[in-house]
């Protein structure tokens, strides 16, 4: 399907219909393929318009038929090149393009990189301006660096993973979004963008090195602040935000489906009873601790009394902080979603649309990856190469 959004001025247009390009046209970025974080750093740097070269580990079978799995969103907006890092020449070839780029990234472990002649020092000698992104999970030292893990493991010893879940019951991963992705693969582009303006100062390029247990960390900052001030209590499931309340949780309707409520400021509070159907007097006080265990269950009794539909109409319009718990792949057919825009067709599959707006400068419409091997003379020649070493190297089996 196709998604339109409603611009600031009235006209309706799809993604990226004027002419500019995002707000990062201009920087050349080259993406040292992973898993996870860094391709979808990545991604968010190619949304916004930065030109991104995607380089995969040579041999790969689209390499050949020129095809590519659409469905994979992960590595939309960018070419890609497969390139033999076992071989010299390979290195060498890499080195090239670091000298023509103003960011290099990666997600390898630590050491991979500097065994491989791809070092930080190395390609800054090549290009002092080059900033050079690291993603990993637990960091560039420390004892832990060089372990292997996941988002749950980061976000265990990061202390994110804890307090999530209902109380007297274990903690349950949030997807793999806190470590990977929020504080992982977000705030690895958000480094890059800070290293990019200190260098508009500097004119010297420098080392980004994120740890997803540090980005996952880093997103507690509010709750370690709630702990400060003797506002957060560490039994997981007993605190306001963590499914401890009866105004901050989730209830389901009598038809089987599921409502969000986020009813934390008194008046949010006021109107979330009242749809309830209490009066004012009859309010019970919101902050009474010892309550939130009996409030859950009327809450949860008198929402399953009634639909989703019938509870969404009573509060429609109230401030009550009441949404549909919307399935993943119904998300982009929410009336709000389809207003603006939130979800785009790329190439047949339905995915997020980049994020954030731009009043100015927005970004073009995302685009499959041709898949390595697709136009990489093409490419090549635009970092730097003749077509004469690109022939070679091509014969050689360095890149394909």
């Amino acid at each position: 399907m196709t998604i339109e959004h409603s611009s600031a001025d009235g006209n309706d247009r799809p993604w990226g219909a004027r002419k500019a390009e995002g707000p990062l046209a201009g920087l050349r970025v080259i993406e040292l393929a992973g898993l996870g974080p860094g391709p979808f750093c990545a991604m968010v740097l190619a949304d916004l318009g930065a030109e991104v070269i995607r380089l995969e580990r040579g041999g790969m079978p689209a390499a050949s038929t020129g095809s590519i799995d659409r469905r994979q969103v992960l590595t939309r907006g960018r070419p890609a090149l497969g390139v033999d890092l076992k071989r010299e020449q390979g290195i060498e070839l890499v080195l090239r393009m670091v000298e023509h780029a103003d960011v290099l990234l990666e997600g390898f472990r630590p050491g991979v990189l500097e065994r491989l002649g791809l070092a930080p020092t190395v390609c800054l000698r090549r290009n002092p301006r080059l900033i050079y992104g690291r993603i990993t999970g637990y960091g560039q030292d420390g004892p832990l660096a060089a372990e292997a893990g996941h988002d749950i493991n980061y976000i265990s010893i990061a202390g994110a993973l804890d307090p999530i879940g209902r109380r007297g019951e274990a903690p349950v991963p949030p997807l793999n979004l806190v470590a990977d992705f929020g504080g992982g693969g977000m705030l690895l582009a958000m480094g890059i963008l800070a290293a990019v303006y200190e260098r508009t100062h500097s004119g010297l390029g420098q080392v980004v090195d994120a740890a997803m247990v540090d980005g996952a960390a880093l997103l507690t900052t509010m709750f370690h602040q709630m702990r400060a001030l003797s506002v957060w209590h560490d039994e997981r499931g007993t605190n306001s935000m963590d499914t401890g309340s009866h105004y901050y949780n989730v209830y389901e309707t009598s038809d089987g489906e599921f409502l969000s409520v986020g009813a934390m400021e008194p008046h949010f509070y006021r109107s979330f009873m009242k749809g309830l159907g209490f009066s004012d007097v009859d309010i019970p006080p919101q902050d009474d601790r010892s309550q939130w265990e009996s409030l859950k269950q009327l809450v949860a009794a008198t929402i399953r009394s009634r639909t989703r539909a019938e509870w969404l109409d009573t509060f429609r319009g109230t401030d009550a902080c009441v949404t549909p718990v919307v399935a993943l792949g119904d998300a982009p057919t929410h009336p709000h979603n389809r207003e603006r825009a939130t979800f785009v067709d790329v190439g047949g599959t339905v995915e997020p649309a980049p994020a954030p707006r731009f009043s100015r400068t927005p970004p073009r419409a995302p685009t499959p990856s041709p898949g390595p091997g697709v136009h990489f003379t093409e490419e090549l020649l635009r970092w730097g190469l003749n077509q004469r070493e690109i022939d070679r190297l091509a014969a050689e089996g360095v890149i394909d």
